[in-house]
C-alpha cells in the first residue's frame, strides 16, 4: 500500500497571458508569498502552510462552473469574508460540515473555485 505523508502542490489553470493578472489577485488581493520556481516556465508558485500552489497558464478555458479547487484553512474565517468582500470578490456560501467545519468559496478572475475554511 502507498503511504502518502501530504498534498505536496496544487495546480490551477490561468489563461495564456494572465499571469500578471494572476499574481495581482493571489500576491495582490489574498496576500499570498510568492515563492521561487526550479525552472523558468509559465507559471507563479505561492507556498501556503508547506503545500506549493502552482498557477500556469493553460490554453483551455476555465469556467465559471468548475468544481475543482484548493481549500485554504485560515483561522479567522468570518475577518477573511469581510476582507474579501471589502475588496469586491463575491462570496459563495457553502453548507457546514457534519464535522462543523464553516466554509465558503470565491472565485479567481478566472473561473477557478477557492475554498477558505475554518476547522472547529
Amino acid at each position: 500500500m502507498i503511504r502518502f505523508t501530504r498534498i505536496h502542490h496544487l495546480l490551477l489553470g490561468v489563461p495564456v497571458g494572465a499571469l500578471a493578472a494572476a499574481r495581482a489577485f493571489y500576491g495582490g488581493v489574498l496576500g499570498l508569498p510568492e515563492a521561487p520556481r526550479p525552472h523558468p516556465a509559465a507559471t507563479i508558485w505561492y507556498v501556503v502552510g508547506g503545500i506549493e500552489l502552482h498557477l500556469q497558464e493553460v490554453a483551455e478555458p476555465v469556467g465559471p462552473r468548475s468544481k475543482p479547487h484548493p481549500a485554504f484553512e485560515v483561522a479567522d474565517l468570518a475577518g477573511a469574508r469581510q476582507e474579501l468582500a471589502a475588496r469586491g470578490v463575491a462570496i459563495e456560501p457553502a453548507s457546514v460540515l457534519p464535522d462543523g467545519r464553516q466554509r465558503f468559496f470565491v472565485r479567481d478572475p478566472f473561473g477557478n473555485r477557492l475554498e477558505l475554511l475554518q476547522l472547529a
